[in-house]
């Protein structure tokens, strides 16, 4: 972790605990979600979440306890 890093992650604490992240997110699920849905879509199709997907696959202990 850098300077800039910490920088981020303390501006996004006092985004959280001012409300400013809970009520963009009210307004986003309000709106339908596109910003959301979009960002997860692209997360999703990330290499690493398919391979990991296909390893989580393998591992049916882990729904054991659902």
């Amino acid at each position: 972790m850098n300077a800039r890093t910490k920088t981020e992650m303390r501006k996004i604490l006092k985004e959280i605990q001012q409300g400013k992240f809970a009520k963009q997110w009210i307004r986003e699920n309000a709106a339908g979600r596109r910003k959301y849905d979009k960002m997860l879509k692209q997360d999703l199709d990330r290499p690493i979440e398919k391979v990991g997907y296909a390893l989580r696959a393998r591992m049916p202990w882990l729904d054991q306890g659902r």
